[in-house]
This record gives C-alpha cells, structure tokens and sequence, in this order.
C-alpha cells in the first residue's frame, strides 16, 4: 500500500519538486539534454570498453550531486503533522530529539522480543566469545546447517537461518535464495538488453552515477577495485524500467519528463530516468558490499536490484512505514533519549544533536563506515528480520559504546571527529550489549 498519512505523502511530493529543480537547473545552466541517442563512434568505444569504464575520465567538474544526505535530513526535521500542532499529545512533546512527528517505534523490551535471536545465549557468526559453545563447535554446526538450508532451497528456512549470521562461503548463495534470484538465461538477456540501452543512450544521471561513484566508493579503501562493477551495474539499474512497479508501495511517485515543446500532456510524458530513481550523494554505496559476493555482473545486478526494491528505497523516501527513515530516525533518538539520557541532553546542549552525526550512517545502511566483513553481518541481520529497524539500532549502540568520550565533548565537531571512524568496530557485540545486557 502506498503511504497512508497525507502530510507524508505531500512532504515527499515538495521534496521531489526540489529534486527535480535542481536536476532541471543543472541541465539549464549546462546546456546538456537530459538524454541524447550515442553517435555510432561513441556507441563502439563503450561497447569495447565496457569492462574498464573506470579508466574513463570524463570532466564532471561542473555536475554536483543533486542531493546529499544532509539536506534530506533537513527537510525530515521540518515534517509536522498538521493535527497535533495544538499540543494535544503532551507525552510526545517530551520528545527533544530533531524529528517531530508522532510515529510509533518499538521500545527496548519490544526489540528485545523481536531481535530474540541475537540474545546472549543463541550463538552467533561474529561474536568471538560465545557463552555457551565453543566458537569453533558452533561455526561448523552452523556451517553444516546452512548446507542443507541450500540443498532444500527453501528460501523462509534460509531468511531464518540467517538471524545468526552467514558463513562467509554459503552467504552469496543463502542471500539469492532469500532474494528468490536465480540468473537463468532470461535474466542474463535482460541485463544484456539493459547493457544495449545504455550503449545507445546516453542520459544526463549517468554523469551523477560517474560522479558519485568517484566522490565515494573510487576513495574507498574496500571498494576502489569495484570501479567497474558499480558503473555497470548502476547506469543498466537506471534504464530498468522493471524497477518502476515499486512505486505502488512506494511512497514516492517517479518523475517525469515531457518531450521538447510537449509539456503537460501526458501522452508525451515518459518516466525519466526509466527506472524512476535519481541518484543522490552516496547512491552506488548500496552496490559496492554486494561486489564481494558477486562475480557475475548479472547476478549481481539482480541481487542490488531486489535489495533496492525491497529494502534500500526505504532510507530516501519520506513514508512512516516502520523500516522507513522517518521512524529509523525517531527509533534512533528515542531509544538514546530513553537510554542514555544524559548522554542525550549533554550532546542537544552543546549543539551535537546525535542524529545530526548518524544520520548518514542509516541512509547508507552504514555502507562505507564499518568493515565489509562486518557490514555483511549486518545486511545478514536486514534481510533475515526483512527490517531496516536494526539500523536505528546499531546506530545507538555506537553512541552507547562511545559515550564516556561523548560526554567530554563541547561542540559538534568534537562528536564528529570522536565517531569519525567506525572501521573498527565489532557489530554483533554491539548490538548485542545494547539490546540484552542494558539495565532497563
């Protein structure tokens, strides 16, 4: 179902506008079409040099990405819900955190119960200390679990299994059956058909993916030597006009372009890009972590394509649907608020609301800020509860675990630089001290 609350849907309406004014002025100010058929030289040289578009140096000086994640939040700090303006709801006015709208989160006890299986006493890939097992007992049962997990192919048993984390050598295999992805020949010639349209057409996102791809993952110290992949996978993602059936359980609604001379009707109108989704600041992170597992530009494609459909759209569309950002946020700051109120109300002091600093993190599902190995056992956790709420999650368990320096900061910078680096930690151990061994 699309979005059931009006002041969402018209907030993610006015946010798309903006979106579109800023694409529109970049196509003004740079006098570039927003798509132009390749002449037949341009089209040869990317077909020979499909495989190595990273060493393409296209001049993106000019092209700025058309949204990053601070100006979302922005917009996502000024929703109001037009019907509690009067104060009615003086238990939610406690809330002093940077989103105010009235959504119903879960409180610690409630994802207690729903997190079950990460307590202390379930074994877990990635927890070095097991309580009651010997790491290495429970590694190869678990191992051997998963095996007959993909001999059955029964993709529910494989979404549970994976509440405890994948072996490294089963979780390419575990996650297409969860995906329900199996790369048959229909599915290789339909990327081939998307790698063709992207041979023959050249669109004005391309140069934002090229651009965002050299601004994030090119600087990345895990995911520079996927350069390729992320074009390939990012510029036949934007032509998939399959992509577009998500929009019936999306709250946003996908632009839409008009030819030249022909504005405003509708039978001159296409959907634009094809797939509906402009790339923002940090988009060909959802792509990089998958490169790990995948080898083959088709499956990989289907496997982001599905985790976008079905997960990632969540983190840059305004809805209140508990997995979207909106309620990521306030879970977020309510679970600190609740938690670790000292902690809270020194940092909203000192001009440091927490938010402000993970914000980031949960757009990119953390993407580019842990370690790979321990980014994959968190995307574990989201596709086996099929849930972004472990994020908002995560997120306070990183403050609780840095609070003691937290509390001696004094600006927001200083709280910037003491959570700047997050490379080093463990997730699992994380998650687990915050949810089950918090007094409440």
């Amino acid at each position: 179902m699309k979005e059931p609350l009006v002041y969402m849907r018209k907030a993610q309406g006015s946010w798309e506008k903006r979106i579109l004014k800023s694409l529109n002025s970049m196509c003004t100010e740079l006098s570039i079409p927003l798509a132009r058929k390749r002449p037949i030289g341009e089209q040869k040289e990317l077909f020979n040099k499909w495989n190595e578009m990273g060493t393409d140096e296209p001049d993106l000086s000019l092209f700025r990405p058309v949204y990053a994640p601070k100006d979302f939040l922005e917009v996502l700090m000024n929703l109001r819900n037009p019907n509690y303006e009067n104060g009615d709801q003086p238990s939610f006015r406690n809330h002093l955190g940077l989103i105010q709208v009235p959504l119903k989160v879960k409180d610690i006890p409630e994802l207690k119960d729903y997190f079950s299986e990460l307590g202390l006493n379930t074994g877990q890939l990635g927890i070095d200390d097991s309580t009651q097992v010997p790491p290495e007992l429970f590694e190869n049962e678990h191992v051997r679990v998963g095996q007959t997990v993909l001999t059955e192919q029964d993709s529910a048993a494989a979404q549970q299994y994976v509440r405890q984390g994948c072996p490294t050598a089963l979780r390419a295999e575990l996650w297409a059956l969860i995906l329900n992805i199996s790369n048959q020949p229909e599915d290789i010639l339909y990327y081939e058909q998307l790698k063709s349209n992207v041979i023959q057409h050249d669109l004005l996102v391309d140069s934002l993916i090229y651009k965002d791809v050299k601004l994030t993952a090119s600087n990345d110290d895990y995911y520079f030597v996927f350069e390729d992949y992320l074009y390939q996978v990012l510029l036949c993602f934007s032509r998939d006009t399959s992509v577009l059936e998500h929009f019936s359980y999306n709250s946003a609604t996908p632009p839409k372009s008009y030819i030249r001379g022909k504005l405003g009707m509708e039978e001159y109108a296409v959907f634009y890009p094809p797939n509906g989704v402009i790339p923002f600041h940090g988009f060909s992170m959802y792509v990089a972590p998958l490169c790990f597992l995948y080898h083959e530009p088709s499956k990989l494609y289907q496997i982001f394509r599905e985790m976008y459909v079905r997960f990632f759209f969540r983190l840059h569309s305004i809805s209140s649907h508990p997995s979207g950002i909106v309620s990521l946020c306030l879970l977020f700051e309510t679970l600190l608020q609740t938690h670790l109120p000292q902690l809270f109300y020194h940092l909203r002091e000192i001009g440091a609301q927490p938010l402000r600093i993970s914000f980031k993190w949960m757009v990119r599902a953390f993407s580019g800020y842990l370690a790979t190995d321990q980014l994959l056992l968190l995307w574990d956790r989201i596709l086996g509860y099929n849930s972004l709420e472990i994020l908002a999650v995560l997120a306070a368990a990183v403050f609780a675990f840095r609070a003691v320096n937290l509390m001696e900061v004094t600006s927001l910078a200083a709280a910037e630089a003491v959570l700047a680096d997050l490379s080093t930690l463990k997730v699992m151990p994380l998650l687990q001290i915050f949810l089950f061994a918090t007094v409440t």
